[in-house]
């Protein structure tokens, strides 16, 4: 079974949902994650997460929304939208410096305040990092020591290799998306082959970036196969061991899940 751990379902239609994880499921994906980028979507997430058992969700703001009128919950705000039976994760939250949609200061203070949230809830953080490698550094550094150990796993990896070998001493793990499989990605995948086994997990972060050789069509998370089987070349392992390996290690960080 494999895992995608990072999906955007209310990204699609109604009518597209049923086949989007028919499909998934026919692919032997077994498990799907769907994200929360909004406190106004949380109520999608917790729907689809409802409807389908094979589906979970998580919560929060992503940093593009950071700075929108609405503004950024409090800590307590963030914890009590987790509180839900089928909600496993805080996020995603972090920092993108590439498309600037949000303030600096805005996008930080949103990431420090899941962080915290993270940490009173006992649940994983999915954090969005993007050419912003020393702020993530930085931040989850000042966290970890003002208030302690959290956990969390950098999604959709597209950064240097110093954040990953960062990331992974401070116990967090890595998810690698279709970007993995793209032919100008050779530093993704080298650092894909580098890193400790049990900190890997792989997901689409559908609909967007489908893997080659889909590229593009609309990414779903049926296509988390493609994925995992570049990450078996990487790593010189079989299809049947990166599936086992990644559905642990989501099953590990991922603890509320049955």
């Amino acid at each position: 079974m494999l895992v995608d751990s990072h999906c955007h379902l209310d990204y699609f239609t109604e009518a597209e949902i049923e086949g989007i994880v028919g499909r998934a499921r026919e692919a032997g994906v077994g498990l799907l994650v769907t994200i929360g980028v909004r406190v106004g979507q949380a109520a999608a997430v917790k729907a689809l997460a409802e409807r389908f058992p094979d589906v979970w969700g998580t919560v929060g703001v992503h940093p593009h929304n950071a700075g929108e009128p609405e503004g950024l919950p409090t800590v307590e705000e963030i914890v009590a939208l987790a509180d839900h039976p089928r909600i496993i994760g805080i996020g995603e939250s972090g920092l993108d410096y590439f498309y600037d949609k949000s303030p600096h200061d805005a996008q930080q203070e949103g990431f420090r305040r899941h962080i915290r949230a993270a940490r009173l809830a006992g649940l994983p953080l999915a954090i969005h990092a993007r050419q912003a490698d020393e702020d993530i550094i930085r931040i989850l550094r000042e966290e970890r020591a003002s208030g302690g150990e959290f956990d969390f796993l950098l999604h959709c990896f597209s950064s240097g290799p110093e954040l990953a070998r960062q990331a992974v001493a401070m116990g967090g793990y890595v998810s690698f998306s279709g970007i993995l499989t793209f032919p100008k990605s050779p530093e993704i995948r080298a650092v894909a082959s580098e890193l400790p086994a049990e900190r890997l997990l792989v997901e689409t972060d559908s609909p967007y970036l489908a893997p080659v050789p889909l590229r593009g069509k609309r990414c779903e998370p049926a296509y988390v196969a493609h994925t995992a089987r570049v990450l078996a070349e990487a790593r010189g392992l079989s299809g049947a061991e990166v599936e086992a390996l990644t559905t642990a290690n989501f099953r590990r960080l991922f603890r509320k899940v049955a």
